[in-house]
């Protein structure tokens, strides 16, 4: 007798689904083997702890009694967190565009008892509303296909399952021009939104690497008009509903093109993006705002999302009581409530709260109309004491769903952006908040020389995809730079040769997303284009580039040129989703590496002055002396001055002149920087 298989698994998502009347099963060949065993054709639904549109279907479908019967004696009903198996959510979703249908979650997909996709969606209204049929009208209509006509079924898994395959056996070698990172920065400026920031149109995402890119791009070329989209998106992001002004944080994206309305779900890997790209902003303008964004997101960091052991938890949710957004939103009278007259008239001024509301009849806490304009320090302080009442007024509600799990890939990008933002402000709790986190992976979600992907519970979950490595490699780095500690490097090597061993395209070159041994899949993704979070192919360039130059071992060198080549013809298909593979060129391409002679206590002022630069193409190494470093580095051989800390900046093969003053080291490096532009 079938029955709920989902109280065994450790996903707050599929936990979520675990009482459901639907009989679900976890992706697995156990679930596999039913469906051919019963010759059912399956019902893949695939989301997220955090979504709120999952969380309706739940509701009006999943919980249904009379819906689940007819799932039940149709369907093998499979349930994915998309966070725990995005390796699964790729292979459907990738299929559902092929079907000319938008993405999103929850995704539905209808596949063969062998996982071939045939057929899908994305949300399902219980009744048939606007043209759209309903959710049992779908489940009976496919059902009765697959029966009576299994041609139509059979023609379109093998379109679906040859495209797949042809995906992920595609290969656009080339050879990438100096020019390129230059050339897609002019042709994104030219979709930017002059006005609110990011992409125009709606909805708004952060849209990081392609921001980030421009940034790099601004550096190099010393281009304002590369910098500008850049700031302004940054400013309305950080004074827009997107952010939370009370608890810090960043929701995942924008319903318009104001940054007002997000879907109100926190996720950690947005966060670690923002915060990089913060610090990097930060670290030209000097903008307090920034600064404040940054700390306040830290902070909501270490309250909320480290679990125990020291790593990072993956989301909180949009909804809270069933309702999206309700803990975070406010009507006039609750402020008037919570405050004085006058202090609820400043506060109601500064995040636009009025008896109408500014969504849905409520107010989302915003600061746009200060977005161009803003706050001076004394205002700041002003709003200070109302927000720390606020915040704890709210905290009085009930909270957001919490998804604890960890995740390595997100848990790298989120060590990788505190160890770099520590350095640039100079707060080592930061850095050890990296540390620790890094800790628990390596230590804990390591076994056997294999990293895993996800951690709950004390059980690990599934094999590492090769974000999580190639995150992790990035992660390593920046702990290295940030500390001087080089058993970091050696752990990135490891990382590297995991990766090596076990996701390698020895055909075509570059990684597949999974690795040789995992199970159940019907093929492996082989990509380089950024989804939500990097790609593991267009990140890695730029890790291997910089644990090739720390090392002097040039496989590493040789290693990046290949991937770089193996997808540099993917830049004459789409270079939107391109934007970490040209940000690792540029770092192959010009490289600027810090050498600082002397003990790590010596060196201390001259590293705070190099991490006070924006300077993403960055390579910090601390040596005793120069004898020490690799044979084929520029810098080899030189000493320090009068025996004192001595800094030099290396820009491919020619190194400046020794410097001991921070002023002296800091404009090196941005002669370092537009180095060759």
């Amino acid at each position: 007798m079938s029955r709920n298989f989902l109280r065994d698994e450790t996903s707050p998502y599929l936990l979520q689904h675990a009482d459901n009347p639907v009989h679900w099963r976890p992706w697995g060949e156990e679930a596999l083997n039913a469906a051919s065993k019963e010759k059912k054709p399956i019902l893949l639904s695939v989301g997220y702890a955090a979504c709120h549109w999952c969380h309706v279907m739940a509701h009006e479908s999943f919980e249904d009694e009379a819906t689940a019967a007819v799932m039940n004696e149709h369907f093998v009903n499979i349930k994915v967190d998309r966070e725990e198996r995005p390796d699964i959510d790729a292979i459907y979703m990738s299929a559902l565009h092929m079907l000319g249908q938008q993405g999103g979650w929850p995704l539905t997909m209808f596949l063969t008892p062998d996982g071939e996709p045939f057929w899908g969606g994305t949300y399902f209204p219980k009744e048939a509303n606007y043209g759209r049929p309903g959710f049992v009208q779908v489940l009976q209509e496919i059902s009765r296909i697959f029966r009576e006509e299994p041609a139509k079924v059979y023609k379109n898994r093998a379109a679906l399952t040859d495209a797949l395959k042809k995906q992920a056996e595609t290969a656009r070698p080339g050879e990438p021009t100096p020019e390129v990172p230059v050339i897609v920065a002019e042709k994104l400026a030219e979709i930017m939104d002059p006005v609110h920031g990011g992409i125009r149109g709606a909805p708004k995402f952060p849209q990081v690497p392609l921001l980030s890119l421009l940034w790099r791009v601004h550096l190099r070329t010393a281009r304002d008009d590369f910098a500008a989209p850049v700031l302004r998106a940054l400013d309305h992001m950080s004074e827009g509903g997107i952010y939370d002004h009370l608890g810090g944080g960043y929701a995942r994206y924008s319903v318009d093109e104001f940054w007002l309305a997000p879907h109100f779900e926190k996720m950690l890997y947005d966060n670690a993006l923002l915060i990089d790209l913060l610090t990097l902003a930060w670290q030209e303008t000097r903008k307090p705002l920034y600064e404040r964004r940054i700390r306040e997101t830290v902070e909501w960091l270490a309250r909320e999302m480290t679990v125990e052991g020291g790593a990072f938890a993956a989301s909180l949710d949009a909804d809270s009581e069933g309702v999206e957004g309700k803990f975070y939103v406010w009507s006039e009278a609750e402020i008037d409530n919570l405050f004085t007259p006058a202090e609820a008239g400043l506060f109601k001024a500064a995040y636009n709260v009025s008896a109408e509301g500014n969504w849905e009849e409520t107010n989302i806490l915003n600061r746009l109309a200060r977005a161009d304009a803003p706050l001076t320090a004394e205002e700041e302080a002003a709003l200070e004491p109302l927000k720390a009442r606020a915040f704890v007024e709210r905290d009085l509600r009930v909270h957001p769903g919490f998804d604890d799990k960890v995740l390595a890939d997100w848990n790298g990008l989120m060590i990788a952006a505190l160890a770099r933002s520590g350095a640039a402000f100079n707060e080592s709790e930061w850095v050890e908040m990296a540390a620790s986190a890094f800790r628990f992976v390596m230590g804990t979600m390591r076994i056997d020389g294999r990293l895993h992907h996800a951690w709950r519970e004390g059980r690990l979950q599934h094999l590492a995809m090769a974000d999580d490595l190639a995150n992790m490699a990035d992660a390593a780095l920046a702990l290295a730079e940030a500390t001087g500690d080089t058993a970091y490097v050696a752990d990135a090597e490891s990382l590297i040769a995991e990766l090596d061993a076990w996701y390698a395209d020895a055909v075509n070159g570059g990684y597949f997303f999974t690795a040789s041994d995992a199970p159940a899949l019907i093929i492996r993704r082989r990509t380089v284009s950024d989804d939500a979070t990097p790609a593991a192919n267009g990140v890695l360039p730029g890790v291997l580039t910089r644990l090739g130059l720390m090392t002097g071992k040039d496989e590493y060198l040789a290693k990046a040129d290949a991937l770089i080549r193996a997808f540099a013809g993917e830049l004459q298909q789409n270079i939107f989703p391109l934007g970490s593979f040209i940000a690792s060129l540029d770092t192959r391409l010009r490289p600027v590496q810090v050498v600082l002679i002397g003990s790590a206590e010596e060196t201390a002022p001259l590293a705070r002055a190099a991490f006070s630069v924006s300077c993403p193409a960055r390579v910090l190494m601390r040596v005793a002396d120069g004898a020490s470093l690799p044979a084929s580095h520029p810098a080899q051989g030189k000493t320090a001055v009068d025996g004192k800390p001595t800094a030099y900046v290396c820009a491919g093969e020619t190194c400046s002149l020794p410097v001991t003053d921070a002023a002296a080291l800091i404009e090196e490096m941005k002669r370092g920087i537009f180095y060759s532009s």
